[in-house]
């Protein structure tokens, strides 16, 4: 309980710095403060974390940053090389100086949460917390309670947006650690489409803590490709709750590639609302050192007619620690679904470990499901055959690798974000080597 009030009280000394806010939001912290206050951190004993010990962050005092300054070149050098629309946030703080909204299309609305609030809160009532509320957790509950930026993107009935919308959040290395809380709310009308990338990175000897809650709603028709970059610094705790609403025939597509942070958590959920409605879970999470990094994803089949595909992937070395729970809900009378879903993992180091648990939950008769977990270690005689036709044995071991995370990468369809993957996985291969065709033989040799 002392690590709550802590938390609590860098909660009352915000609030008395604040100036007067519309009652609705005041109401909402008081109740996500309230909420937190009577859950506390989630512990081991609680079934939907027994494998992530959150100690490392309930028990760090984070304070609270009110500046946004940082290099231009240091953001350069972190920013993704992708020609699009961006705004960028530092340790949770909106910097206008180091985003890009230039031409925006019309039909396309993106701001960051605090300028929305201030502009037309009314609008921003409605919608923000309705999918994620206080009680889905602890984390969601202490967002709430501090909420003040984030990013709101609204596309209007048939905008079709070229350029990805980058949202890039920024970890500094500060003399004590600090916390951010952002919210990120999208809203697509109907036959709407986008591509929505979250890029969280940072300095490298950063030690913050991140705790964003996404809510994402898709009218009918609507197409939303949605990235998730995590290569936040190796000292970073990062908690995310993504919430998906899909109305009819509307398609969600997810890549959640995480290769950074010290302690991670991911909650994906999506609600398939509508007939016709598809969404597509693709992971890859990496991990080194003592990294722990744990993956819960549920997609709920509310409506016939839908459909759910899940690949993820984990890939632990050292003494690194993976989880995955993974859930396909079908409701009663939901009848005509497909949902599948597939976990693999593989572990580089005999001290690596993997805790999986795939899940079906079905109350109707006519559907198509399956899921299923496997984990493993490289082939020595694939390492063996490669290295029988010149290639060093560090190299063939990145290759078998990489091959292995192929399936989730071929996938991704931004070149930027392909390479920054098979950087962290693979490391720098040599350039006299055809990558695409050795990944090619490694697969052949891996099967």
């Amino acid at each position: 309980m002392s690590e709550v009030l802590t938390f609590l009280e860098t909660l009352k000394a915000r609030s008395q710095q604040r100036a007067e806010e519309p009652t609705w939001i005041a109401a909402r912290r008081q109740a996500g403060a309230a909420r937190f206050e009577a859950m506390g951190f989630p512990t081991r004993r609680d079934e939907e974390w027994k494998y992530t010990d959150v100690r490392a962050i309930s028990q760090t005092h984070f304070a609270l940053t009110e500046n946004a300054e940082f290099s231009q070149a240091g953001a350069a050098a972190l920013t993704l090389p992708i020609d699009a629309y961006r705004l960028t946030f530092v340790d949770g703080v909106f910097s206008a100086a180091l985003s890009d909204l230039d031409g925006l299309p019309q039909g396309l609305q993106i701001l960051p949460l605090s300028q929305a609030l201030t502009e037309n809160h009314e609008a921003v009532g409605g919608p923000l917390g309705r999918l994620t509320g206080v009680e889905f957790s602890p984390f969601a509950a202490l967002n709430t309670a501090f909420m003040e930026e984030g990013a709101v993107v609204r596309l209007a009935p048939g905008t079709v947006v070229e350029k990805p919308i980058v949202l890039q959040f920024l970890s500094r290395a500060n003399a004590e650690p600090v916390m951010c809380h952002p919210r990120v709310l999208v809203e697509a009308a109907g036959r709407s489409e986008a591509t929505l990338i979250e890029h969280y990175t940072g300095e490298a000897d950063a030690q913050n803590f991140t705790n964003v809650v996404g809510e994402y709603m898709l009218d009918r028709g609507a197409i939303f490709n949605h990235y998730k970059l995590q290569e936040a610094p190796l000292g970073d705790y990062h908690v995310a709750s993504m919430h998906v609403e899909q109305n009819r025939d509307s398609r969600y597509r997810s890549y959640n590639l995480n290769l950074g942070g010290a302690l991670v958590r991911n909650d994906l959920i999506s609600d398939l609302n509508g007939k016709g409605a598809e969404a597509n879970f693709l992971g890859l999470f990496f991990g080194q050192g003592r990294q722990h990094v744990d993956n819960h994803t549920k997609v709920n089949h509310n409506a016939p007619l839908t459909f759910s595909n899940e690949n993820y992937k984990g890939i632990l070395g050292d003494r690194a620690h993976g989880v995955f729970n993974g859930k396909v809900f079908v409701k009663r009378d939901s009848q005509k679904i497909e949902g599948f879903q597939s976990n693999q993992n593989l572990l580089l180091s005999d001290r690596a470990r993997i805790d999986a648990k795939p899940e079906l939950e079905i109350y109707a008769d006519d559907v198509k499901c399956s899921h299923g977990t496997t984990t493993g270690q490289l082939d020595e005689e694939a390492v063996y055959a490669m290295r029988t036709r010149g290639i060093d044995k560090a190299t063939a071991r990145a290759l078998l690798t990489l091959a292995f995370a192929g399936e989730v990468l071929e996938e991704v369809t931004l070149d930027a974000i392909s390479e920054r993957v098979e950087l962290a996985v693979a490391g720098k291969l040599p350039e006299r080597f055809n990558l695409t065709g050795l990944v090619e033989t490694a697969s052949a040799l891996n099967e």
